[in-house]
C-alpha cells in the first residue's frame, strides 16, 4: 500500500531537518561498536570483576569471545502493581538466554514512580523529572562494557521513555523492551467515574470513594485504562521494540510467559554476534517515531506522549515537533474509544483485536511505515500476527480481518472521528496541547471570563466555596516544569466535570499536565512558554475574556495586544506549591527545557 501524501511529507520533513544531528548519532553509535564482544578489549582486572558473581559455565562463557552478553535493567519494585509481575522476569530470562547459548547479568534496576499514588500530592512534582533519572539509572547500568545486548523491563509514565532515552545513549547495542500486561479488569472505569464526581458533589463519603477505587485497582498488572502506561505499551509495539501482540498479554499466564522468554531469546538474535545485528539507535529511526505518533493519534492516547515521543526523538539525533503531530492529527482516523474517550479498557481492546488489527487497518491505509525495523526480526508489516503460546514456546498466527467490537475498535472506513486524538491550538497566551478524543464537538469551543489560580489547591477551594458556579475558563499557571515539575493536575478534571454536567460553558488552560487521564472537559496543557519562563499567562488576569476554540486550533485571551503586553507578570508560584523535591531536584530545574521540546534537560 502507497504511503499516505501527508504522512511521506511530514516523515520527509522530519528527515531533513534531522539531517545534521540524525548523521552526528549515528556516526557516534557506529563507532562505538567493536568487532567481537566489547569486553574482549578490556584489562583482565576490569573484566574478572565483571564476571567475578556468575557460575562456573557463565565465567567460561564470558572469558571467551563468542558468547553474546545480555544486560537486563529493571524497574520492580513489589508497591506497584505494573511492575511487581517483573519480579521473576530476570531468572525466566537467565534461564532462556542460557538454553540458547548466552549469558545474561542483571545490570541495575531503575526508580519506578506511580503517578496514581503521588497525584494530588507533593511527589507528584518529582514525577517528570523522575524520567530524566531513569534515563540516567539505564545508562549506568549500560555503561559498563560488558554487553552486546540489553532487555528493559517497565511499563508505566515516565519509566519506558526513560529507558529508551538511556538505551539510546548506548545505542549501539540491540535493545528489547518487555512488558508485564494489563491487571484483569474490575469496576468498570465508567462507574468509577461516576463515583469520583459524586464524590466531589459531595453526595458520598470517603468509604465509597475508596471501595470503588480499590474495585478497580485491585491486582498485579498495568491499570487497564488508557493511560500514559498503556499508551507506552502500544507506542513500543507499534515503533518496533516489543515482539508482536506483547503489549496486552495478562501477567501471570502461560503466554506471557512464552513472551517473556521469547524476548530472551529474540535478543541473541540482534547482536553483532549472530549476523542479524540490529541496533536501538538504528531501529529508531524517522520511520519508527512517525509511526509512533499516528498510533498515538489514531488511539487518542497520553497526552504525556507530546512531551515523551520528542524526547526520546531528540535522544536518536532526530526533532520532532508538535508541527508534526498536528499535520498527522489531520489525517489520522480515531479508531478506539478507550477510557477515558470511552467505557472500554485495554482488555477490551485486546480482545477486539488489539495491536495486530489497528496495525493493519493503518498499515492499509497508508498510515505506518511499514518497512520500518522492528526486533521482531523483520519489518512491521509482520505485526498483524497475533502470539499463540505453543509447546515450550509462541507461534504467531494472522489475525482476524474484522473487529470482534466495533464499540471500541473500528477500521479505517467507519472510524469513530476522522481525524486524531489530540489537537494542538495556539494565540497570544502561547502554544498547547489539546486532547479532543473524550470531548464532544459542541464543548470544543468556549469563550468565558477566566479565573486565575497558582495551585491546584487553591482552585478546590474555590470550587467548595460555590465560586466557580457559572461560565468560567479556569487557568491554573506555573505548574511547568521550570516552576514546580510539571505535576499532573488530575484533581481538577472531577470538579471542572461537575460544573459542566451542570450546564457551564467550562474549559482549562495551564501550563502543566493532565497526562492520559485528562476527559470530557476542554483542556488546553502543556501551555509553552510557560509563565515561571516569562509565557503569556503569568499576565493573564481574573475577568479576561479567554477563547480556546479545539477545532480551529485557537488559544487567545481577548485583551487588546498593547495592554496586555503593557501589563507586569505576576509573581512565581507560591511557596505551597514546592514539594519535597525542591532542593534535590533545584539543577533539573533549573536546566529543563520547554514543553514543545519534550520537557527534559537531555531534550
Amino acid at each position: 500500500m502507497a504511503l499516505h501524501p501527508a504522512l511521506a511529507e511530514v516523515t520527509r520533513r522530519v528527515v531533513e531537518r534531522s539531517a545534521g544531528p540524525r548523521g552526528a548519532y549515528l556516526s557516534r553509535i557506529r563507532d562505538a561498536r567493536t568487532e567481537g564482544p566489547v569486553r574482549g578489549g578490556m584489562g583482565c582486572a576490569n573484566l574478572a570483576h565483571g564476571f567475578a558473581a556468575c557460575g562456573v559455565q557463565d565465567k567460561l562463557w564470558l572469558r571467551g569471545d563468542v558468547t553474546p552478553n545480555i544486560a537486563i535493567v529493571s524497574a520492580y519494585n513489589d508497591m506497584l502493581s505494573a511492575h511487581q509481575p517483573l519480579k521473576d522476569y530476570p531468572d525466566l530470562l537467565k534461564s532462556a538466554i542460557r538454553a540458547a547459548g548466552g549469558t545474561a547479568q542483571f545490570a541495575g534496576g531503575v526508580p519506578a514512580m506511580c503517578d496514581g499514588i503521588t497525584q494530588g500530592r507533593a511527589g507528584m512534582e518529582l514525577s517528570l523529572f523522575s524520567r530524566d533519572v531513569v534515563a540516567m539509572a539505564t545508562a549506568v547500568a549500560l555503561s559498563h562494557d560488558m554487553f552486546d545486548g540489553a532487555l528493559l523491563l517497565g511499563v508505566c509514565d515516565k519509566i519506558v521513555p526513560g529507558l529508551v532515552i538511556g538505551a539510546l545513549s548506548f545505542g549501539h547495542l540491540p535493545v528489547l523492551l518487555v512488558p508485564a500486561g494489563p491487571m484483569a479488569s474490575g469496576l468498570p472505569n465508567g462507574e468509577k467515574a461516576k463515583v469520583r464526581k459524586r464524590f466531589e458533589a459531595g453526595e458520598i463519603g470517603r468509604e465509597q470513594l475508596l471501595a470503588a477505587e480499590a474495585a478497580s485497582y485491585h491486582s498485579p498488572g498495568t491499570c487497564t485504562f488508557y493511560g500514559t502506561a498503556n499508551s507506552n505499551q502500544l507506542l513500543m509495539e507499534v515503533m518496533g521494540l516489543h515482539l508482536p501482540g506483547a503489549s496486552f498479554v495478562p501477567p501471570g499466564t502461560k503466554l506471557r510467559d512464552a513472551l517473556t522468554e521469547a524476548a530472551g531469546r529474540r535478543v541473541l538474535e540482534l547482536t553483532g554476534l549472530t549476523g542479524g545485528y540490529l541496533p536501538v539507535g538504528e531501529l529508531l529511526d524517522e520511520r519508527a517515531f512517525v509511526n509512533g505518533v499516528v498510533a498515538l493519534l489514531a488511539t487518542g492516547g497520553s497526552t504525556n506522549h507530546t512531551l515523551h515521543l520528542v524526547a526520546m526523538a531528540a535522544a536518536a539525533g532526530i526533532e520532532l515537533t508538535w508541527d508534526d503531530f498536528d499535520e498527522l492529527s489531520k489525517v489520522t482516523p480515531l479508531l478506539t474509544r478507550l477510557y477515558p474517550n470511552g467505557s472500554a479498557d485495554v482488555n477490551h481492546f485486546h480482545a477486539a483485536g488489539g495491536t495486530a488489527f489497528l496495525i493493519g487497518e493503518l498499515i492499509d491505509a497508508g498510515l505506518l511505515h511499514a518497512d520500518a525495523r522492528t526486533v521482531g526480526g523483520g519489518t512491521l508489516a509482520e505485526y498483524r500476527k497475533v502470539p499463540e503460546a505453543e509447546g515450550g514456546g509462541v507461534e504467531w498466527r494472522d489475525t482476524v480481518s474484522v473487529s470482534g467490537d466495533t464499540a471500541v475498535l473500528r477500521p479505517v472506513a467507519e472510524p469513530f472521528d476522522a481525524h486524531g486524538g489530540l489537537h494542538t491550538v495556539r494565540g497570544n497566551l502561547g502554544r498547547a496541547v489539546i486532547k479532543v478524543s473524550a470531548v464532544r464537538p459542541e464543548h470544543r469551543t468556549i469563550e468565558a471570563p477566566a479565573r486565575v489560580f497558582d495551585s491546584q489547591q487553591r482552585f478546590q477551594d474555590a470550587f467548595a466555596a460555590g465560586e466557580l458556579d457559572r461560565d468560567v475558563v479556569v487557568v491554573v499557571r506555573n505548574q511547568g516544569p521550570r516552576a514546580n515539575g510539571m505535576p499532573e493536575l488530575h484533581r481538577l478534571t472531577p470538579p471542572l466535570s461537575v460544573l459542566q454536567d451542570r450546564g457551564h460553558r467550562v474549559a482549562l488552560v495551564t501550563d502543566g499536565r493532565m497526562s492520559g487521564a485528562s476527559g470530557a472537559v476542554p483542556a488546553a496543557i502543556h501551555v509553552s512558554p510557560e509563565a515561571a519562563a516569562g509565557g503569556p499567562l503569568a499576565r493573564v488576569r481574573d475577568g479576561d475574556v479567554v477563547r480556546l476554540d479545539a477545532d480551529a486550533g485557537v488559544l487567545e485571551v481577548l485583551v487588546p495586544d498593547e495592554e496586555f503586553q503593557a501589563r507586569e507578570p505576576a509573581a512565581g508560584p507560591p511557596g505551597e506549591t514546592w514539594g519535597t523535591g525542591r532542593e534535590l531536584f533545584g539543577a533539573f530545574r533549573a536546566a529543563v527545557g520547554p514543553a514543545e521540546r519534550g520537557a527534559g534537560v537531555f531534550s
